[in-house]
């Protein structure tokens, strides 16, 4: 009777281990539909790449969590996270007072100026005098629409799904300028097109309250167990190096923006 008592016990014991690894919670990672190059781009079937699927994914190893990319569209990406479609938005997110008011945020994983470049026949800046009169292309429902419509008051803001499409109308000469986060626009550059047209004009002057305090992953408020597991992480691969070697592979500058 004994015996049979233990062996139960035993079955009951193995049956909760199997049954917590097998219904472990997936932490959903939301990242953009849009393509961001460097930081997330698609190939042709539809697999995401770059600099910041790589942070996400060191992290989540780091924090021992079981983590699943889904792509959303970037103007969806809050209302995603809020409605639980996802559980952490990884798209670049710059942390503003704005977006604090809806949705929490984990410490900073990297941070860069906003930048304006245009074709390398204009000679002009990127002050709003210099930027008079001019058509500037952002990327719709970003911090860099909200920016030069505050402080571009005398140029035309031409909106866009994407970057990408931005950038193009630039080549194509249908735009006179592009803002947007410095890295971005470097990739860009250093493209055939990009070096075959256009040039960095300037950086944009910091305006914190628009352009935020770095970017951080996204979170419903009241997450306090998955934002500690989040900032743990980040801090612990910029010390034991994960950090920087992953950003070797794809930039020559320090990102964390210290």
């Amino acid at each position: 009777m004994l015996k049979k008592r233990i062996s139960m016990m035993l079955a009951a014991s193995t049956m909760a281990i199997f049954s917590t690894s097998s219904f472990a919670e997936t932490i959903r990672i939301g990242i953009a539909t849009e393509p961001y190059p460097p930081f997330s781009v698609p190939d042709a079937s539809g697999q995401y790449s770059g600099w910041e699927i790589d942070i996400a994914n060191a992290i989540c190893a780091e924090a021992k969590l079981d983590c699943e990319i889904v792509a959303t569209a970037w103007d969806g990406i809050i209302p995603a996270l809020l409605s639980r479609k996802i559980d952490v938005a990884a798209a670049s997110l710059s942390i503003t007072e704005e977006r604090k008011r809806v949705i929490d945020f984990s410490d900073k994983y990297y941070q860069t100026g906003a930048a304006v470049i245009g074709p390398k026949n204009k000679r002009f800046g990127s002050t709003p005098e210099e930027l008079d009169d001019k058509v500037i292309g952002v990327q719709g429902a970003s911090i860099h629409a909200k920016f030069v419509k505050k402080h571009y008051k005398n140029a035309t803001v031409k909106e866009y799904q994407t970057q990408d499409e931005a950038n193009q109308d630039l080549y194509s000469g249908r735009i006179d300028a592009t803002q947007a986060d410095a890295l971005t626009l470097e990739s860009f550059l250093a493209s055939p097109d990009g070096m075959a047209c256009c040039e960095l004009k300037g950086m944009a002057i910091n305006d914190e309250a628009l352009l935020g305090a770095g970017i951080g992953f996204g979170l419903r408020k009241g997450n306090a167990e998955l934002k500690q597991q989040l900032n743990q992480s980040i801090q612990a691969i910029r010390e034991n190096g994960q950090y920087d070697k992953i950003s070797k592979a794809y930039f020559s500058f320090n990102i964390y923006g210290e």
